[in-house]
């Protein structure tokens, strides 16, 4: 079926803008995205999954400019040893990363893997994604997949020793960077994936996470602090049998971001938890959109998603859960909640539940309301200040999602650091 004339001529425009990378051996899954994306359409407020999140500026021919933001402390987890890969307005950084050499894993930047006739990730590449369209379509992904001109490939065999590290740094106002990362995870191998910094005024990035049997993948990602950026990310993972997977995101900041996840737990046994917490003020909007299957039996995943509101701010939230036929013994929460510390401020849900089995327990639920007084008048009879008092009823309120990050230590420093971001908003 044809395209609508205003969705068609968007497309053409923004395709005419760019152009397909050298591909090598990912030439094949490159021209298939591209035609996904040209049947598809890129997205605009007249698709369901779109209705609540204005996608223009994610879709037009040029990237809006958007001011760079000069922070006054150390990029997250400097505290922490890690192997850090650095990238510069989408850019691949030699110079700042670190040596991408490390016991248990093996890293490879995609331009690289397009010279080579064979790599591992060729069967990877794009393959995720392509299932994540059904059955809702994410045309971003796509162009993604066709267009992304830097990434890693990431294979890890063993139990690695430290983190790796994503800085993604802005440094032009125009940039627009389109960033894809295939990482596999083999049989009983374990790896801490971190990513934090704006990346670019635009930002479009794919993550396909492909976990073995009895794998371990744990991701924590920060995402701002620009005031400007517009950002559009999707993580695709998919779950062998008694596989795990968590994923935290913190977003401070920015006009528009959107992260979509997308799960399949395709063997007996696994977990996937996915959280975030996000801190919005004034022209902030932000939107999860999650959508986890259940393939496989007596599996559990977890969605746990908070959002801070003020100033006008604006949240979004689409979470599903569907459990196919034979997925006995499914264990599926979810639940998402706004702090709305103004009458401005708003907060959007669509939690759903789609079930074919009939031995699971799953439940989902939404809230949205003020900042508790009761608890604000405790702390206040104790002589702690409004504003302080406020921020310790946002901790609070926040701690649900924190909690899902394993490692302690990068716990604590996400705290300290919200901490200190809510103190300076006084």
């Amino acid at each position: 079926m044809a395209l609508p004339e205003v969705k068609q001529s968007a497309t053409e425009a923004r395709l005419s803008a760019l152009s397909l990378p050298e591909s090598g051996c990912l030439k094949a899954a490159r021209e298939a995205a591209l035609s996904r994306v040209q049947t598809m359409g890129l997205p605009s407020r007249r698709d369901e999954y779109w209705k609540y999140t204005k996608p223009d500026t994610l879709v037009q021919a040029e990237a809006p400019k958007a001011a760079v933001f000069h922070a006054d402390e150390a990029p997250m987890f400097n505290a922490f040893e890690r192997l850090n890969i650095v990238f510069v307005d989408g850019v691949f950084d030699a110079e700042a990363s670190d040596d991408l050499s490390l016991e248990g894993v093996a890293i490879d930047r995609i331009e690289d893997i397009c010279c080579k006739d064979i790599h591992w990730a060729r069967d990877l590449y794009g393959v995720l994604e392509a299932r994540g369209q059904t059955p809702v379509e994410r045309p971003l992904a796509a162009l993604n997949t066709a267009f992304a001109t830097d990434g890693v490939a990431i294979r890890v065999t063993g139990k690695v020793s430290k983190p790796i590290n994503f800085t993604y740094v802005h440094s032009d106002e125009n940039s627009d960077a389109i960033l894809h990362h295939v990482i596999r995870v083999e049989t009983g191998a374990e790896v801490t994936i971190l990513e934090n910094g704006p990346a670019a005024s635009r930002f479009n990035k794919c993550m396909e996470i492909d976990i073995a049997d009895g794998g371990k993948l744990h991701l924590v990602r920060a995402q701002g602090r620009d005031h400007e950026r517009r950002a559009a990310t999707h993580l695709f993972a998919r779950l062998g049998t008694e596989s795990v997977f968590k994923s935290f995101t913190l977003t401070v900041n920015g006009v528009l971001t959107r992260n979509e996840a997308v799960i399949e737990l395709t063997g007996d046994d696994a977990v996937a938890h996915i959280a975030g917490a996000c801190v919005g003020d004034g022209d902030f909007h932000h939107d999860d959109t999650v959508f986890i299957t259940h393939d496989a039996v007596n599996c559990e995943s977890r969605q746990v998603f908070k959002k801070v509101l003020r100033n006008g701010a604006t949240g979004v939230f689409q979470g599903k859960i569907l459990v196919k036929e034979g997925a006995q013994k499914t264990d599926g929460y979810q639940i998402s909640q706004s702090l709305l510390l103004d009458e401005d401020s708003q907060f959007l849900a669509k939690p759903e539940l789609e079930i074919y089995a009939d031995d699971v327990a799953c439940s989902h639920g939404s809230t949205s309301g003020a900042i508790d007084e009761e608890g604000l008048f405790y702390l206040r009879s104790r002589g702690v200040p409004h504003a302080e008092a406020t921020d310790l009823m946002t901790l609070a309120f926040l701690a649900e999602a924190v909690d899902e990050i394993e490692d302690a230590e990068i716990a604590a420093d996400i705290v300290s650091r919200l901490e200190g971001w809510l103190a300076r908003r006084r």
